[in-house]
């Protein structure tokens, strides 16, 4: 009987789809590392396969070969010698797999595979060859393809040009608990935090189920931070370097894009992105970009009313965030960091930043609340710079939610402890604000302001300019179907 694990409904229906279908498939699992790939699939199958090689970073061939010949003798108690080649690793799979019962379902699980296609080893044409040759006929069969390396994945199965191309029956790309699925996983864990607690350790960890089970029951959220990323040698400390480094070739032009990304709230174009870093404004930076975005590191923000050539590119993974503003440079800093600056100004600066992230990614739960669900909508961002010819300031909107019924909802974001007070300068700075968006788009669409704050807007004078609000309350539940 499978083990019920939070979240992953939709990953639980598709694989239940793939086990009845009457045709072999080959299912394709990706996404960030630490994101419960393995977990799931382990899971879903109680952890019994036909057969299961795991890949190991950085070795070579001949040990990738050791390792399969060692699980396949396993399985058939035999003491076969390692095979010479991929070649003929695939062909020993073949007879393992033709000796089995038809009958029955086959789950044959590859888990980390970008690791086994070390260099010229011919490991890709060789599985190429297998699943045109022979996996692909057997209609028993499911072959689980799953690695962290979302850009090895993209490029060689579910994008290959060659053999495998066209060839994946089922796709699935897991991505991070959202705040609802985090409170339940956090509850199945015995920790009993308020949203506003879970919420600031979600701008740290994201919805990373690993990161979030090292969390500890008998200590607070704050107590917990400290221990896991200021505490000497603490768990956290040192993953950075490694999440991307066994993620990425040449990670070190990685982190330098993502570094660059960490420095500036709104993001940042190609052009930009090459003048800071360096890296050429060519087919290269082109693919680093693409791989960040594809593996969820980076979000693509599109600028309200411009091509896409305009598309500024944002740091979304939080625990790179957090490692940039508050780890890479914290040598010899006090171990209880986290805990003795919690009134500190800059945290709360930093906090408002992340709660626009957090956002972000729960636009499903926003339009939930405002009832556009089902209403098409585009999400983008927009800026200008001070303009003295129209009289009109500079000003910014970090979201805004673009409606196919001819509205456009003007996100204000806010993380407070309390109510959020409107008082008379920021009506009017508002007030300016939809001004100068109407001036300088030309947009016809009525506009509406949507709060999205922790605890809501204050009832008072000039609360009347927000048409919608939503609180964090809100965020945390779940997205209707």
């Amino acid at each position: 009987m499978k083990k019920k694990i939070i979240g992953r409904t939709r990953e639980y229906t598709r694989l239940d789809k793939c086990m009845r279908e009457d045709v072999a498939q080959l299912v394709l699992v990706y996404g960030r590392r630490r994101v419960g790939k393995t977990f799931l699939i382990n899971q879903y199958f109680g952890n019994t396969f036909a057969f299961k090689l795991t890949g190991a970073y950085n070795k070579p061939k001949t040990d990738q070969l050791e390792a399969f010949i060692n699980e396949l003798n396993r399985k058939t108690h035999k003491k076969m010698p390692a095979p010479k080649n991929w070649m003929e690793a695939f062909e020993l799979l073949r007879e393992y797999i033709e000796s089995l019962d038809p009958g029955k379902k086959c789950v044959v699980f590859f888990d980390e595979m970008p690791w086994l296609d070390t260099h010229r080893s011919g490991f890709l044409s060789a599985f190429e060859y297998f699943w045109n040759d022979f996996g692909s006929s057997v209609d028993n069969l499911v072959f689980i393809v799953c690695g962290s390396a979302t850009s090895w994945l993209v490029d060689n199965i579910e994008h290959n040009k060659g053999g495998l191309f066209n060839r994946q029956t089922c796709k699935l790309f897991l991505e991070p608990f959202s705040l609802c699925e985090t409170e339940e996983y956090l509850i199945n864990k015995g920790i009993h935090w308020s949203r506003y607690d879970i919420t600031e350790c979600y701008m740290i960890m994201g919805g990373i189920p690993y990161y979030l089970s090292l969390l500890d029951k008998e200590l607070s959220y704050l107590q917990n931070i400290d221990y896991l990323f200021f505490r000497k040698k603490a768990e956290l400390w040192d993953e950075f370097d490694h999440l991307y480094n066994t993620l990425f070739s040449q990670g070190e032009n990685y982190i330098s894009v993502v570094y660059e990304l960490s420095k500036t709230k709104n993001g940042l174009t190609r052009e930009d992105i090459s003048k800071k870093t360096g890296i050429a404004l060519n087919g290269v930076l082109s693919k680093i970009i693409k791989n960040l975005v594809d593996s969820g590191f980076v979000r693509e923000n599109q600028f309200f009313g411009k091509k896409k050539k305009d598309t500024l590119y944002q740091l979304a993974d939080y625990y790179s965030s957090f490692y940039f503003n508050y780890i890479r440079d914290s040598k010899g800093r006090d171990e209880h960091y986290w805990s003795n600056t919690l009134d500190a100004p800059a945290r709360k600066t930093w906090a408002g930043n992340m709660f626009e992230q957090v956002c972000k990614d729960h636009i499903g739960q926003i339009k939930q609340k405002i009832g556009i669900l089902g209403i098409l909508s585009g999400e983008s961002m927009w800026f200008v710079k001070p303009d003295k010819k129209l009289g009109t300031a500079g000003t910014q909107i970090d979201l805004i939610i673009d409606r196919r019924d001819r509205v456009i909802n003007l996100c204000e974001m806010k993380f407070s402890l309390s109510e959020f007070t409107i008082d008379k300068d920021y009506d009017e700075k508002l007030r300016k604000r939809i001004e100068t968006f109407r001036k300088k788009t030309g947009t016809r669409k009525a506009i509406q302001i949507i709060f999205v704050v922790t605890y809501g807007v204050e009832a008072n004078p000039y609360s009347g300019i927000v048409q919608k609000q939503v609180v964090l309350d809100d965020l945390f539940k779940k997205q209707d179907a």
